[in-house]
Protein backbone atom coordinates (compact mmCIF):
# COMPACT_ATOMS: atom_id res chain seq x y z
CA UNK A 1 0.00 0.00 0.00
CA UNK A 2 1.11 3.74 -0.43
CA UNK A 3 0.29 6.02 1.90
CA UNK A 4 -0.21 9.71 0.70
CA UNK A 5 0.38 13.25 2.39
CA UNK A 6 -2.47 12.87 4.48
CA UNK A 7 -4.96 9.88 5.24
CA UNK A 8 -5.41 8.70 1.63
CA UNK A 9 -4.43 4.89 0.99
CA UNK A 10 -3.81 3.08 -2.73
CA UNK A 11 -4.04 -0.22 -2.87
CA UNK A 12 -5.55 -2.91 -5.24
CA UNK A 13 -8.71 -2.27 -6.63
CA UNK A 14 -11.44 -6.02 -5.45
CA UNK A 15 -14.48 -6.21 -6.26
CA UNK A 16 -15.60 -5.70 -3.24
CA UNK A 17 -15.28 -2.34 -4.25
CA UNK A 18 -17.35 -2.38 -7.43
CA UNK A 19 -20.51 -0.67 -6.03
CA UNK A 20 -18.43 2.80 -4.83
CA UNK A 21 -16.37 2.44 -7.86
CA UNK A 22 -19.36 2.73 -9.72
CA UNK A 23 -21.43 5.47 -7.35
CA UNK A 24 -18.32 6.97 -8.05
CA UNK A 25 -17.71 7.06 -12.27
CA UNK A 26 -21.17 8.24 -12.47
CA UNK A 27 -20.28 11.34 -10.20
CA UNK A 28 -17.09 12.14 -12.13
CA UNK A 29 -17.94 14.63 -15.45
CA UNK A 30 -16.46 13.46 -18.70
CA UNK A 31 -16.36 10.17 -17.40
CA UNK A 32 -17.86 8.03 -20.09
CA UNK A 33 -19.69 4.61 -18.89
CA UNK A 34 -21.85 1.68 -20.73
CA UNK A 35 -22.70 -2.13 -20.58
CA UNK A 36 -18.92 -2.80 -20.05
CA UNK A 37 -19.02 -1.24 -16.29
CA UNK A 38 -21.60 -3.95 -15.41
CA UNK A 39 -20.05 -5.78 -11.86
CA UNK A 40 -19.93 -8.87 -13.99
CA UNK A 41 -17.15 -7.22 -16.68
CA UNK A 42 -15.70 -5.49 -14.04
CA UNK A 43 -14.89 -8.68 -12.26
CA UNK A 44 -13.76 -10.46 -15.39
CA UNK A 45 -11.61 -7.77 -15.77
CA UNK A 46 -9.96 -7.37 -12.56
CA UNK A 47 -9.19 -11.28 -12.55
CA UNK A 48 -7.58 -11.13 -16.06
CA UNK A 49 -5.51 -8.39 -15.48
CA UNK A 50 -4.95 -8.63 -11.67
CA UNK A 51 -2.69 -6.46 -9.44
CA UNK A 52 -2.88 -3.39 -12.28
CA UNK A 53 -5.74 -1.74 -10.95
CA UNK A 54 -6.04 0.58 -7.91
CA UNK A 55 -8.04 2.46 -5.72
CA UNK A 56 -7.12 5.30 -3.71
CA UNK A 57 -9.43 5.45 -0.16
CA UNK A 58 -9.43 8.65 2.56
CA UNK A 59 -11.32 7.54 6.01
CA UNK A 60 -12.77 4.96 3.98
CA UNK A 61 -14.16 6.65 1.38
CA UNK A 62 -13.62 6.03 -2.55
CA UNK A 63 -11.66 9.24 -3.73
CA UNK A 64 -9.77 7.64 -6.71
CA UNK A 65 -9.88 5.09 -9.19
CA UNK A 66 -7.47 3.41 -12.09
CA UNK A 67 -8.28 0.42 -14.24
CA UNK A 68 -5.64 -0.91 -16.14
CA UNK A 69 -5.85 -3.82 -18.53
CA UNK A 70 -3.11 -5.03 -21.52
CA UNK A 71 -3.07 -7.67 -24.17
CA UNK A 72 0.56 -8.97 -23.75
CA UNK A 73 1.93 -6.02 -26.08
CA UNK A 74 -0.14 -3.06 -25.11
CA UNK A 75 -1.82 -1.28 -21.78
CA UNK A 76 -5.07 0.25 -21.48
CA UNK A 77 -5.93 2.27 -18.67
CA UNK A 78 -9.63 3.39 -18.37
CA UNK A 79 -11.71 5.13 -15.55
CA UNK A 80 -8.72 7.00 -14.11
CA UNK A 81 -10.83 9.44 -11.62
CA UNK A 82 -10.41 11.50 -8.50
CA UNK A 83 -12.73 13.31 -6.48
CA UNK A 84 -12.76 17.01 -7.35
CA UNK A 85 -12.21 18.08 -3.96
CA UNK A 86 -9.19 15.81 -3.66
CA UNK A 87 -7.28 16.83 -6.70
CA UNK A 88 -4.21 18.52 -6.96
CA UNK A 89 -2.83 16.17 -4.16
CA UNK A 90 -0.63 13.95 -6.50
CA UNK A 91 -2.73 11.23 -6.47
CA UNK A 92 -3.46 10.38 -10.31
CA UNK A 93 0.29 10.47 -10.01
CA UNK A 94 0.24 7.42 -7.58
CA UNK A 95 -2.29 5.70 -9.06
CA UNK A 96 -0.07 5.80 -12.17
CA UNK A 97 3.21 5.17 -10.91
CA UNK A 98 1.76 2.15 -9.31
CA UNK A 99 -0.03 0.93 -12.21
CA UNK A 100 3.25 1.21 -14.45
CA UNK A 101 5.51 -0.19 -11.94
CA UNK A 102 3.48 -3.50 -12.37
CA UNK A 103 3.28 -2.94 -15.93
CA UNK A 104 7.55 -2.66 -15.99
CA UNK A 105 7.32 -6.16 -13.77
CA UNK A 106 4.94 -7.90 -16.62
CA UNK A 107 7.15 -6.00 -19.38
CA UNK A 108 5.01 -3.83 -20.86
CA UNK A 109 6.62 -0.70 -22.10
CA UNK A 110 3.59 1.05 -24.37
CA UNK A 111 0.24 2.25 -23.05
CA UNK A 112 -2.92 3.94 -24.27
CA UNK A 113 -5.77 5.56 -23.04
CA UNK A 114 -9.07 7.11 -24.53
CA UNK A 115 -10.51 10.69 -23.66
CA UNK A 116 -13.48 11.67 -25.31
CA UNK A 117 -13.07 14.82 -27.93
CA UNK A 118 -15.18 16.71 -25.57
CA UNK A 119 -13.49 16.27 -21.75
CA UNK A 120 -11.18 18.98 -22.03
CA UNK A 121 -10.22 18.75 -18.67
CA UNK A 122 -8.94 15.02 -18.92
CA UNK A 123 -7.54 16.33 -22.28
CA UNK A 124 -5.38 18.90 -20.06
CA UNK A 125 -4.54 16.31 -17.34
CA UNK A 126 -2.78 13.91 -19.89
CA UNK A 127 -1.24 16.02 -22.46
CA UNK A 128 0.28 17.96 -18.75
CA UNK A 129 1.23 14.91 -17.92
CA UNK A 130 3.55 14.04 -20.56
CA UNK A 131 1.41 12.03 -22.74
CA UNK A 132 1.42 12.18 -26.71
CA UNK A 133 -1.78 12.86 -28.51
CA UNK A 134 -2.53 10.82 -31.00
CA UNK A 135 -3.78 12.46 -34.39
CA UNK A 136 -2.72 9.88 -36.97
CA UNK A 137 -5.43 7.10 -35.49
CA UNK A 138 -9.00 6.45 -35.42
CA UNK A 139 -10.90 4.78 -33.25
CA UNK A 140 -13.53 1.85 -34.81
CA UNK A 141 -15.85 0.15 -32.38
CA UNK A 142 -18.78 -2.79 -33.10
CA UNK A 143 -21.02 -4.44 -30.62
CA UNK A 144 -19.50 -7.66 -30.37
CA UNK A 145 -22.74 -10.20 -31.45
CA UNK A 146 -22.94 -13.52 -33.12
CA UNK A 147 -24.13 -12.68 -36.93
CA UNK A 148 -26.38 -14.63 -38.98
CA UNK A 149 -24.88 -17.53 -40.97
Amino acid sequence: MTELTTNAVIREMKIEDYEQAISFWKSIEGMGLSDADSRENIAGFLNRNQGLSFVCEENGTLIGTLLCGHDGRRAFLYHLAVEPACRKRGIAGELIKRCFQRLEEEKIHKCHLFVFRNNDLGSSFWEGSGWQKREDLYVFSKTVEQEEL
